[in-house]
């Protein structure tokens, strides 16, 4: 079953490849190249839907499983080809700790489930600087194989009992689908992005057209006062502001995605006739539209690899990778896409494709399990049953440094080597903390410990102090939520935090009603942007903090490695200096600790993980000091209470 080879088609094809590879290696002006995958998706519901409509129409059903052996033979090889070498390169080039991942992420890759697992590790697909997984980018292939596994019995269905209601039940679920769009917008902008139900309607809309442009010639119509070049030329100008305009920080999908969605819409309407049907007919443009999947295949895991390699690329240098990266797309679209996709005995009824899909499955995630087993056996060890002690003063961290057995927590265990306090850090979408108190809970005394993520790994300190007292201690605090009161974004939500401005003056509010506390801990990032704003937004919490008459102890904030330091560890045993990081970038000025305001003590441990104007170490005496880009391991955390302990003590705080 085929349809009329639209050449014009093929060659938006070549633009939407462009617009996502373009903004994946950095190029100025491709800001909102990542509106690439929407022009995908309408290309997509245009070509397949119109498939099952000219199947239903000429023989009145629709053949799921032969529909689902194509679907196989186009799109499984060249996946599973690229997800095998993807894992095999990943191996080779990867810290040991990130294998696991890789490995997982191949396999629900391989499953056409991807987009849920990054959904559920909060993963931002537009955010920089940080380590996204070389196959971040088959969500999208999940999104759609999603699609169509609801689209073609639900066609089956309408076209057996109901087939005049095509067309209003695609209206219905492309409707239902934009609303669904714009209110995930709003709440959990990755979730939108990601999620299936709400990119439904780019697909729908391109069935939709389908619908239109594969009527029978009698009812079909084309609105009169828009010319195919005037179709065409809006389109590609909608899909091309989309691109110079929207930004990472672009509430999207959303109203937004309906830009350059009409825009494909548009074009495709256009039709080849159009100067810019012409234009996107010729030979170059069909081309790059060709090798357009293969393209969009193996660009990331090139780009993310390189990266992963040689550190932090510039644009020009991504550009050159991606492009050389065509290399191995026309290589899979020669020898793997097209001889699979039209070979005559895997196109003789459905069982063939099918097996040929199943195997394409299998292979991918039998790699992935070789890797990512190997990798956690390799890593399986640690060092347990050390009586550590931490040093009160001078240059060492401990008593008596870990000399044998590798750093403790051991890398692979440092992700989980977080404070102990369940359900106590409120997470994005909450606006008020939970009653957690630890310790002598019945003491009428207490430690307030408030802030973000980031004074949540002071806890064994406060808690230290607290039963040194008899006392308790309240864990106030909010993830990505400064202390100072200042707007912020949240990749998590993708906009604006404004739970963070509810929690904060709820949290300072319920400070200032509650019994006076013994002592008030702050901490919190001292990295959030612009930092005249911090600074400013300091002056008021600690004005408010200040006010309860209670001693506020503000620990200043640790330096910030930016890379993810256990999988460093992990792959840099013999030379650990290969882990550190400069003293420069991970410390950025104090307003607080280098200007306390009256009734504020400033407790600095800062010399004792990093020393001045030097390079930070990862492992210091034995002991891995963070557990991810950004936070202190637990271990090291209450290796340094008594330090602060100390600190406090001298400045007579508690006095």
């Amino acid at each position: 079953m085929k349809l009329p080879f639209r050449t014009e088609v093929e060659g938006l094809r070549a633009v939407a490849v462009l617009a996502v590879v373009g903004f994946h290696a950095g190029v100025p002006y491709f800001s909102g190249g990542y509106v690439g995958v929407d022009v995908f998706f309408v290309i997509s519901g245009f070509l397949i839907t119109g498939l099952l409509l000219k199947e239903i129409r000429q023989t009145g059903r629709v053949r799921i499983s032969e529909f689902y052996a194509r679907r196989a033979r186009r799109i499984l090889p060249s996946a599973a080809v690229v997800l095998a070498a993807t894992l095999v390169a990943g191996w080779l080039i990867l810290p040991p700790l990130r294998h696991p991942d890789l490995a997982w992420d191949a396999i629900t890759s391989a499953l056409n489930v991807a987009n849920w697992q990054f959904i559920g590790h909060n993963t931002d697909y537009m955010a920089a600087g940080q380590a996204q997984s070389p196959l971040l980018h088959f969500w999208s292939l999940a999104v759609e194989e999603q699609f169509y596994l609801l689209l073609a019995p639900l066609l089956w269905l309408l076209a057996r009992y109901f087939r005049r209601l095509i067309a209003p039940v695609l209206i219905l679920v492309t409707a239902g689908s934009f609303v669904l769009s714009l209110y995930w917008t709003q709440l959990n902008q990755p979730l939108a992005y990601m999620a299936s139900p709400a990119r439904a309607w780019q697909f729908g809309l391109g069935g939709l057209l389908a619908l239109l442009a594969w009527a029978p010639r009698q009812t079909r119509k084309r609105p009169r006062k828009f010319p195919a070049h005037a179709l065409g030329i809006l389109g590609v100008g909608a899909i091309g502001a989309s691109i110079v305009q929207f930004t990472s920080k672009t509430p999207f999908p959303g109203w937004a995605a309906v830009l350059p969605t009409l825009g494909a819409v548009a074009v495709i309407w256009g039709g080849a006739s159009g100067v810019v049907g012409r234009l996107l007919s010729v030979k170059p443009m069909r081309v790059i539209g060709q090798v357009s999947f293969a393209w969009y295949l193996w660009h990331w895991p090139v780009l993310t690899l390189a990266e992963a390699a040689a550190g932090e690329l510039s644009w020009p240098v991504k550009t050159a990778l991606a492009v050389s990266s065509l290399l191995p797309a026309w290589l899979t679209t020669r020898f793997v896409e097209r001889p699979l996709r039209y070979a005559r005995g895997l196109s003789v009824g459905a069982r063939p494709g099918l097996n040929l899909g199943l195997t394409a499955t299998i292979l991918p995630v039998v790699v992935a399990l070789t890797v990512g087993s190997s990798s956690l056996n390799a890593m399986a060890t640690d060092v347990t049953n050390l009586q550590l002690v931490g040093a009160k003063r001078g240059p060492s961290l401990v008593t008596e440094p870990v000399r044998e057995g590798g750093p403790v927590p051991a890398p692979f265990h440092a992700a989980k080597d977080f404070p102990l306090t369940p359900g106590c850090q409120v997470g994005p979408e909450g606006t008020t903390s939970p009653k957690c108190l630890f310790g002598n809970t019945t003491s009428p005394d207490r430690i307030v410990l408030f802030g973000d993520s980031h004074a949540t790994e002071w806890f064994p300190v406060a808690e230290a102090i607290a039963k040194r007292h008899n006392w308790s201690v309240e864990v106030l605090t909010k993830s990505g939520c400064p202390v100072p009161k200042m707007d912020v974004y949240n990749p998590q939500l993708g906009r604006t935090y404004t739970e963070c401005d509810t929690w904060r003056a709820n949290t300072l509010q319920r400070i200032s009603a509650e019994p006076k506390p013994k002592m008030i801990m702050v901490g919190s990032l001292n990295q959030y942007d612009p930092p005249e704003a911090m600074a400013a937004g300091w002056k008021q919490t600690l004005k408010t903090l200040t006010a309860t008459g209670a001693p506020v102890v503000y620990l200043r904030d640790h330096p910030i490695p930016g890379k993810d330091i256990p999988a460093c560890v992990s792959g840099a045993a013999d030379d650990l200096s290969q882990c550190a990081f400069p003293a420069a970038s991970a410390l950025r000025p104090d307003p607080v600790a280098d200007h306390p305001p009256k009734g504020v003590t400033v407790v600095d441990v800062v010399d004792a993980l990093c020393p001045p104007g030097q390079m930070c170490p990862a492992v210091k005496d034995g002991i891995l000091l963070y557990r991810d880009n950004s936070h202190l391991t637990n271990t090291a955390a209450t290796l340094l209470a008594p330090r602060v302990e100390e600190q406090i003590r001298r400045l007579r705080v508690l006095d």
